[in-house]
């Protein structure tokens, strides 16, 4: 009986619980930057949140878009990670935004092109509106938010539509599936 489950497990047919509950636990960050040395920039970020109670779990690879809504700035550079950490959201917003000041982010116009921006995601698949919004509001419309995010978890569903990553992706307009790409 338990070879029987340990088999299905394997083969995918059962979800062992455990992966369902740290699926739960489970914080994604977008991490993006169109100005100076972006790869850089980026690298910097998953260094600095790393020495601030914030465990890398796995990072998607890069990816290029335009810049929006100017597509005339400089093309971004964005990853998704997948981290672990105790900070409850509003701790994790402060120390992103610590963040990108301390790799040169300075107070522009909104949309402005930025040396770093740090957004949360998703924190641990709940949906927040107190002070801050979670899941992240508009991340369903963003191209170098789902790629990135359905590298690292092709099962990820959002958390208030439910509506699977797959559904979300192939929902984008074609110009914006055409327009980004893997480095």
């Amino acid at each position: 009986m338990i070879k029987e489950q340990v088999k299905k497990i394997e083969t995918g047919i059962v979800i062992d619980q455990d992966t369902l509950e740290n699926q739960a636990s489970r914080i994604y960050l977008g991490i993006g930057s169109n100005l100076g040395n972006r790869r850089y920039k980026i690298e910097q970020a998953k260094y600095e949140l790393s020495l601030r109670n914030i465990r890398l779990v796995k990072s998607s690879n890069f990816y290029e878009s335009l810049s929006w809504p100017d597509e005339n700035k400089p093309k971004y550079l964005n990853i998704v990670l997948e981290v672990i950490s105790d900070l409850k959201p509003l701790e994790l917003l402060k120390v992103s935004k610590d963040i990108e000041i301390s790799l040169g982010r300075k107070k522009r116009y909104k949309n402005a092109p930025r040396e770093c921006d740090i957004d949360i995601i998703d924190y641990k698949s709940k949906k927040i509106s107190q002070k801050i919004n979670l899941p992240h509001p508009r991340m369903h419309n963003r191209n170098f938010v789902l790629f990135p995010l359905f590298e690292l978890n092709k099962n990820w569903k959002h958390p208030i539509s439910k509506d699977h990553i797959k559904k979300l992706i192939i929902s984008l307009p074609n110009r914006d599936i055409r327009s980004i790409k893997q480095i």
